[in-house]
């Protein structure tokens, strides 16, 4: 067993000719994991389609502006979806379609008896359909809303999918390749979670989102969110005074929620983001509503988070309608979002090969990362899934500064393709590292 973390290339063919690997610590190699992953890497067609993702930079950068200028919020992600759907087609992926969630869904069969791998990345961006995704070009930087995250892994997706077509790869097993919805806010990893009740064969899953190359996300962080609904008579100010509020429920709750303690250690966090409520400013509410984001690296605490957050709502309750005694408060819990949460060990398979696609391409591995990620949903199930880098450079996710650099942005699609191709195996070439669940 030895180590994975970085080395330094110069050109990526050349280290495949010498056949070095760094002795690294972060993620521990398996011998059998590293034999099968150093047949895949010298294969004369492997390496043609590592060559070729970086000799299309240049034309995937321009995918890239016309993917970002197709915009995608929230639940309106047809446009994009149905462009994305045409360009796999467009690269030889004919057994491809729009699935009833929304999600553009491309199927490569494999050579058979081998597991079937799902790798994707997120059609939609936090952005409203009516902002400007027009794509600048300021100081070496590409602007635009959305044009980092997930777009690039967009783009990124497409390059892995021409390198593989053009290479005349024949994998063992079979991969689903996704630009899916309802990965942002209340998306609710909507199109992910319908993919996996789609195809309830799927053995395992890489999510490309993000930009720069310097973790391997193999944990989950959970979420629940809730409107917490406060509900009354209401009435006049003056003449109604006495009744209990609904606005003066709310704030009791919410003062009793920011008094909750949380772990630092599983990361547990919540906040109340949004507060709505009342008519007007001489009515006593009827009505009030605050929205509640809860988040945990732990199920266990993530649920007792929830358990203490209700009683802190419906201790305010009490307290409003104890106080004036005259007009009941009641308080309902709609949830608005589930992410589970979901981990893949450093030990399997998959990790490692993703260290090993790190270390082929020169990326600087710095650490194992825990994040929120379409990934949560698959490790949840049981099933091994990591989230990795697109590649290149970026700064001001979700802001409308949003931009994107291309800087060595090939090592990203590289990493991917060969995820891919350790995890489905390379037909007379390599066994699959993935076996079927």
């Amino acid at each position: 067993m030895r180590f994975c973390r970085f080395v330094f290339l110069s050109v990526i063919t050349s280290f495949l000719a010498a056949g070095s690997w760094a002795q690294q610590d972060i993620v521990a190699i398996d011998s059998a994991v590293d034999t099968q992953f150093s047949l895949l890497r010298k294969d004369v067609k492997v390496q043609k389609a590592l060559a070729q993702i970086e000799a299309q930079e240049s034309a995937y950068l321009e995918e890239l502006i016309r993917l970002t200028e197709i915009p995608a919020p929230p639940f309106k992600e047809e446009r994009r979806a149905a462009y994305f759907l045409e360009q796999m087609k467009s690269r030889g992926l004919s057994d491809a379609y729009i699935d009833e969630t929304g999600n553009a869904i491309a199927i490569r069969k494999g050579t058979g008896d081998g597991p079937t791998f799902l790798i994707a990345a997120h059609l939609d961006t936090v952005f409203p359909e009516d902002i400007d995704t027009t794509v600048t070009l300021r100081d070496g930087r590409y602007y635009a809303p959305g044009i980092g995250d997930d777009t690039r892994g967009l783009a990124a997706l497409l390059s892995v999918i021409d390198a593989l077509e053009t290479s005349g790869i024949e994998t063992v097993g079979d991969i689903i390749f996704a630009g899916n919805v309802g990965e942002e806010g209340r998306g609710d990893l909507r199109g992910i979670k319908g993919i996996f009740r789609d195809h309830p064969g799927i053995d395992g899953f890489v999510s490309i989102d993000g930009v720069k190359m310097r973790r391997i996300t193999n944990g989950g962080t959970g979420s629940r969110r809730f409107e917490f609904h406060f509900i009354g008579p209401g009435g006049h100010s003056f003449g109604a005074f006495g009744l209990a509020s609904a606005t003066h429920a709310m704030g009791r709750a919410i003062a009793k929620i920011g008094d909750i303690e949380t772990p630092a250690a599983p990361k547990t966090t919540f906040t109340v983001g949004t507060v709505m409520g009342g008519t007007s400013v001489n009515s006593i509410a009827a009505h009030a509503v605050l929205a509640l984001d809860m988040r945990s690296n732990d199920k266990d605490e993530l649920a007792k988070l929830e358990e203490k957050t209700k009683a802190a709502a419906e201790a305010g309750v009490a307290e409003e309608n104890a106080r004036w005694n005259n007009g009941e408060i009641r308080v309902e819990f709609k949830l608005i979002g589930d992410r589970p949460v979901g981990s893949t060990p450093p030990s399997s398979p998959l990790v490692q090969a993703a260290a090993l696609a790190y270390d082929t391409v020169g990326a600087k591995l710095e650490g194992l990362g825990i994040s929120s990620t379409d990934s949560n949903v698959p490790m949840s199930l049981g099933i091994p899934a990591v989230t990795l880098s697109a590649g290149g450079d970026a700064g001001g996710a979700h802001s409308p500064d949003e931009w994107y650099a291309p800087m060595d942005s090939y090592k990203g699609p590289q990493s991917a393709l060969l995820v891919m191709l350790a995890m489905t195996g390379v037909s007379g070439v390599s066994e699959p590292l993935l076996k079927p669940l």
